[in-house]
């Protein structure tokens, strides 16, 4: 069975093209296109590996990060973030706010794959 991941992500070109990379990997994707559309489809869909976006419309990816990892049931997901944003102290904020790991865009799907394999074997 496929290894599911949520891909929060709001910019429509990035979105299809992780999507298009993660379906190529084999994996089951899910796609939400705000925060709290993440959270939800988190609670829904439980999938098993979360990419974040964390600059989001209605909520941020830090915000949803800490509703998903306050939640019992969604805490053990690893929580991927994305970000344009590669600024000092971004690291640092979004492994805070619970994130796993932290990938820079533009994505070097290379590392992208690193990263999946390590949390999802």
């Amino acid at each position: 069975m496929a290894k599911r991941i949520l891909v929060v992500e709001d910019n429509p070109d990035n979105r299809i093209l992780i999507t298009d990379v993660l379906t190529a990997l084999d994996y089951e994707v899910i796609v939400a296109v705000d925060g709290e559309a993440g959270v939800q489809a988190a609670i829904s869909d439980i999938p098993d590996l979360i990419l974040m976006d964390l600059s989001l419309p209605k909520m941020d990816g830090w915000t949803a990060t800490g509703q998903i990892k306050a939640n019992p049931n969604l805490n053990h997901i690893p929580v991927i973030a994305l970000t344009a944003h590669a600024m000092v102290g971004d690291r640092e904020k979004a492994l805070q706010a619970g994130c796993n790991d932290y990938i820079s865009k533009p994505i070097d799907f290379r590392e992208l794959a690193d990263k999946l394999e390590k949390f999802l074997g």
